[in-house]
């Protein structure tokens, strides 16, 4: 966080080679505190977790990883194996010198974050995000037509993400990986994670049906599993700022510590409680004319940057683009504050007149 309590923007990127295999890693937030290690899905970016990793800064550094053949990564030209991402990652982890890390997986990348997770007894926290494969759709046919289904659920600028990101990824890289993605198991792994563990999924998201996330719980040895209202699969970014809180509560409260037994259990319960979600595309993420041009130019100025392999340069651009949709997220803010003082006002009168 910045000093007048506002998310960070500045973002650093290096990279690291581990057994000749690269992970690009864009950091932001201050180097005190609980860092967290994010990890994004198959065919995606780091860019993934551009709203969320504002909000998760305020407690230390937030690392969002680029892996190999993903977002201008070179790959070794063939296919990896759930377990040599996951060996990545955990060797990004020990490069940086962090101790105890909170991992973030999302969708592909719940299963490299469980992966390691269940063979690192020393990470505590853990957080899963719209999980995959689901057993019941391990097939291709019936995993694509459930993230077809999810997708017509995601904001506009969700999908546009999605194409761009699919695009540097490429066709073939994404169908070496899609088959190890869709054969991995992740059912097994999770009986013996150790973790304090949040599984988050959106209401609309057919790729983490319900009752796959309430088998994950009753697997997971300490979990606690929420449901996010009118969110689909990318729900970290559609609604970051209730993904966020979670994450953050969960780190105060974790099960098994003074929590309840109903707290601590394998109960998926919809969060905000209560409340009913804004069908409103742009009810968090208000971005003026002004907003989507800077955020256009700087991802132009990211791509510039991937092709020539300048990391200086990708860190300005995505810094520049951050600063823009930080603008676009406070304004919404500021909007919908307005439009809750006004209902109030309007109930508030409506009683006196009664």
């Amino acid at each position: 966080m910045t000093e007048h309590g506002s998310p960070a923007t500045t973002v650093r990127v290096t990279r690291i080679v581990h057994r000749g295999l690269t992970v690009r890693i864009s950091a932001l937030g201050t180097p005190d505190g609980r860092a967290f290690v994010l990890v994004p899905g198959i065919g995606v970016s780091s860019d993934y977790f551009e709203r969320l990793a504002p909000h998760l800064d305020e407690r230390g550094t937030v690392h969002a990883l680029d892996l190999p053949g993903f977002a201008g990564v070179a790959h070794p030209g063939r296919a990896l194996a759930i377990r040599e991402y996951a060996d990545l990652v955990g060797a990004a982890i020990d490069a940086l010198g962090l101790v105890d890390p909170v991992l973030v997986g999302h969708s592909m990348g719940t299963q490299v974050v469980a992966d390691l997770a269940a063979r690192r007894p020393g990470i505590s926290t853990v957080v899963l995000i719209s999980p995959v494969v689901d057993p019941a759709a391990r097939s291709v046919p019936r995993a694509a037509l459930r993230f077809l289904r999810s997708s017509v659920r995601e904001p506009n600028r969700i999908k546009v993400l999605a194409i761009r990101a699919y695009l540097v990824c490429g066709v073939r890289w994404f169908l070496r990986v899609l088959p190890r993605m869709m054969s991995f198991r992740i059912e097994a792994r999770l009986p013996v994670i150790h973790a304090s563990t949040l599984v988050i999924r959106g209401e609309h998201d057919a790729v983490a049906p319900r009752a796959w996330v309430e088998e994950m719980g009753r697997l997971l040895p300490r979990a606690r599993l929420w449901e996010i209202p009118g969110a689909a699969h990318s729900v970290m970014h559609a609604h970051a700022d209730e993904v966020a809180r979670l994450c953050l509560a969960h780190l105060e409260r974790r099960p098994g510590e003074e929590a309840s037994t109903e707290d601590a259990s394998a109960e998926l319960r919809r969060y905000p409680e209560g409340e009913e979600p804004v069908d409103e595309e742009h009810a968090d993420f208000a971005p003026t004319l002004g907003d989507s041009i800077r955020a256009f130019r700087a991802q132009v100025a990211e791509g510039v940057a991937i092709r020539r392999g300048d990391d200086d340069a990708l860190g300005r651009a995505k810094t520049a683009h951050a600063e823009a949709m930080a603008d676009a997220a406070e304004r919404a803010r500021r909007r919908g504050a307005r439009r809750r003082a006004t209902r109030r006002g309007g109930q508030a009168g409506g009683r006196a007149s009664s």
